[in-house]
């Protein structure tokens, strides 16, 4: 009589150290080819922000100074806007079709799995920002003081954030519906505060303390100082680091609550 033994293999841990540089790319190019086969969420992500600022210019086509007032501000905001939709459904259907669970089974940390997303959203964001940039300046006339680059800068890291936010906020969503509901909470409360539609120091002083600690506050601040100035002021410095490091701080928060699965 023979006895066959059976042996069992267990998955192997995610790892828990730095970030590896191939994980995170080969992460981001398996999101980005899965992007390049949904024509419908790229023309999302790419398009629909220059619709809106093609919309904006005409809706004040009677008063350009209007659209010069507001659209550098919108410029920066309505990337934001769709990036956050994007990513946060993007990101939570690849935890409810298992998608996350069997990669974190994987050698692939959290951290790398949240990396390589915001690479490939933030490679989507680059060419997001330039369209609307260039569409805005070139073609429908927008006239700002300082310099395009500028713009484009505010532009990305805005889309970047917008990145950073649905990474974050899918981690709370059991469904795409759910998702969606976040954006009132998460990006229409910043777009009230943000001083889009009155100065912030003339609103309500507890909401003005508010809009003091939100990142779109200083999105729209650094795009009214590309609008105002020629050079770089040390206020858009500081507007732009503020967004910068906002976004690395919801990227963190995103790796720390990244969960394999949907309850």
């Amino acid at each position: 009589m023979t006895t066959t033994t059976s042996t069992t293999t267990t998955p192997r841990p995610a790892p828990t150290g730095a970030l590896s540089p191939a994980r995170t790319t080969a992460t981001a190019a398996r999101v980005l080819r899965q992007l390049l086969h949904d024509p419908r969420t790229i023309a999302l992500m790419l398009l629909v922000p220059c619709v809106m600022l093609f919309l904006l210019r005409y809706v004040f086509d009677g008063s350009p100074r209007t659209f010069d007032n507001i659209g550098a501000s919108l410029l920066g905001i309505f990337p934001l806007i769709t990036m956050f939709l994007v990513t946060s459904i993007a990101t939570l259907r690849e935890r409810t079709s298992g998608t996350l669970e069997r990669l974190l089974a994987m050698p692939l940390g959290k951290g790398d799995l949240i990396a390589g997303y915001a690479l490939a959203f933030g490679t989507l964001a680059i060419i997001q920002s330039a369209l609307a940039t260039g569409l805005a300046l070139w073609f429908l006339g927008l006239d700002v003081t300082g310099s395009p680059w500028l713009l484009l800068l505010v532009a990305l890291l805005d889309a970047l954030l917008g990145t950073a936010l649905g990474l974050f906020v899918s981690a709370f969503a059991a469904s795409e519906f759910q998702a969606v509901q976040f954006m009132p909470a998460v990006i229409f409360t910043q777009l009230l505060l943000c001083g889009l539609f009155t100065p912030r120091d003339n609103m309500h002083p507890a909401l003005e303390a508010i809009s003091n600690v939100l990142p779109m506050s200083y999105a729209v601040d650094g795009m009214n100082e590309v609008l105002k100035h020629t050079d770089m002021t040390a206020n858009f410095v500081r507007d732009a680091l503020i967004v910068a490091c906002c976004a690395l701080l919801v990227l963190g928060l995103g790796a720390a609550t990244l969960r394999r699965r949907t309850a």
